[in-house]
């Protein structure tokens, strides 16, 4: 399966593979009585198909998730099929749309929820999960579309895998290999930059997701390039964030150039073209160049029609306002449409907060599981959805003139369990708008 946070490029979705992995299947592997290793847990140094090869081949049962149509995961699902007859299970989050050759292979689905799993999802699926492994272990029916194709097909010999493995390994032990590889594996390295991020430790962020970074493409060929778009969105947003005041513009174009490795100019990733918004914003900000100001609306356009979220769109009325105060917009028409587009935006915002905070009131409303760090990860984030679904709904409303609505959903906001940054963010773009608005109104009545 895939590790980190990924995009599923078919429904724009953030899917956090980390929690279907810690949630859904880890606990019920290891509660069978295996030991549970995914990939980017493997120490290993040189060419990392080596392990890989044997690990699919060797283990007593594989689990394959196929969430987000994940490249590596259908080879390496493939590799197995071709190695071993039986016990291969097949997973995946509930939306994927499955390629012919295995629409007719069982595949167990789950509901994910984008950063988070729901508590009553993870039990469903965990006891789903669980009578399947005990199933498979019973049976000797064979589960690879090749084996069941090919009748005689003999599987190979474990033994000789692991010598031929040895000898490949072997013939590629000069290839010089940090000291932090053979301590550490992919993912503690992950796990502890992601710590450092949500603690704001940007510096040391920055140096633990280059780290992986250079581990996850420490390849026999040091020609094949590897950017996985999750450590490079990391490390783009610790880049810029982890500058002192007098290297900041340089550092955001620095996160602008990684970004690029990714194919900025064409990627369908909703999260790519939403950081890449956000660069040019900053650079906007910091420069005054109005030419920052269109990249960021094109990025953020892309982003508001993949995903049609609320982060997107509330974003994009703000730089379409904007734009409207400066010489960008050079006519009385021009400015007058960018607002209009500008309010239309708003207004499909407050729809998706209203569907938004109906969908959070659902998950409330669901009987109180016992305590557990999913359910209480689960309140953590209800809360900030709740938030965000607030102010979103109260800058809709005053950029639309709606000062009484605006005024209640500012209130809302005020309630809910908050960190001091996610009010900062709320009220410094407020008072920016405010600003635009005051200053726009002036504009288009002196025309």
């Amino acid at each position: 399966m895939g590790f980190g946070i990924k995009t599923d490029l078919a429904t724009g979705r953030k899917l956090n593979l980390d929690k279907s992995y810690q949630a859904l299947i880890k606990p019920v592997v290891e509660k069978n009585d295996y030991l549970c290793v995914r990939a980017d847990e493997i120490k290993y140094a040189g060419a990392v198909e080596v392990p890989m090869y044997q690990e699919l081949f060797s283990a007593d049962l594989v689990i394959a998730d196929l969430s987000t149509a994940n490249l590596n995961a259908f080879y390496e699902l493939g590799v197995r099929h071709a190695l071993k007859p039986r016990t291969t299970i097949l997973m995946s989050e509930e939306l994927l749309q499955f390629p012919f050759d295995i629409n007719h292979i069982k595949i167990n689905k789950y509901t994910h929820l984008g950063d988070n799993i729901d508590y009553f999802e993870v039990m469903r699926f965990q006891k789903e999960l669980d009578e399947i492994i005990k199933t498979v272990e019973k049976s000797d029916e064979i589960d690879s579309p090749v084996y069941r194709f090919v009748r005689n097909l003999k599987a190979p010999e474990l033994e000789s895998m692991l010598k031929n493995a040895h000898a490949v390994a072997a013939a590629h032990a000069d290839i010089p290999v940090p000291d932090l590889v053979q301590q550490q594996t992919l993912s503690n390295i992950i796990t502890e930059a992601e710590k450092a991020l949500k603690n704001k430790d940007y510096i040391l962020a920055k140096g633990l997701f280059q780290t992986a970074l250079n581990l996850s493409e420490n390849k026999q060929d040091p020609n094949v390039g590897v950017n996985d778009p999750y450590l490079i969105q990391r490390l783009a947003l610790c880049t810029y964030k982890s500058s002192g005041h007098n290297e900041y513009t340089s550092a955001l174009n620095a996160a602008l150039k990684l970004l690029e490795r990714i194919d900025l100019t064409r990627t369908n990733d909703p999260e790519t073209v939403e950081l890449a918004g956000s660069i040019e914003k900053h650079l906007y900000e910091v420069s005054g160049e109005t030419q920052h100001i269109d990249k960021a609306i094109v990025f953020y356009q892309r982003g508001y029609f993949l995903l049609h979220n609320r982060h997107n769109g509330i974003n994009l009325a703000y730089l379409l306002t904007l734009r409207a105060t400066t010489d960008l917009d050079p006519t009385r028409d021009e400015k007058i449409a960018d607002v209009i587009w500008a309010n239309r935006i708003r207004r499909d915002v407050l729809g998706m907060c209203k569907k938004d905070s109906i969908r959070i009131a659902a998950l409330e409303n669901q009987p109180a599981p016992v305590s557990s760090p999913v359910s209480k990860e689960q309140e953590s984030i209800i809360n900030e959805q709740k938030f965000w679904i607030a102010v979103n709904k109260a800058e809709a409303h005053f950029g639309l003139g709606n000062l009484e609505e605006y005024a209640i959903a500012t209130q809302e906001a005020t309630k809910i369990t908050y960190e001091k940054w996610m009010m900062e963010s709320f009220t410094t773009q407020l008072s920016n708008l405010e600003v635009l608005l005051s200053k726009l109104k002036e504009m288009i009545q002196d025309t």
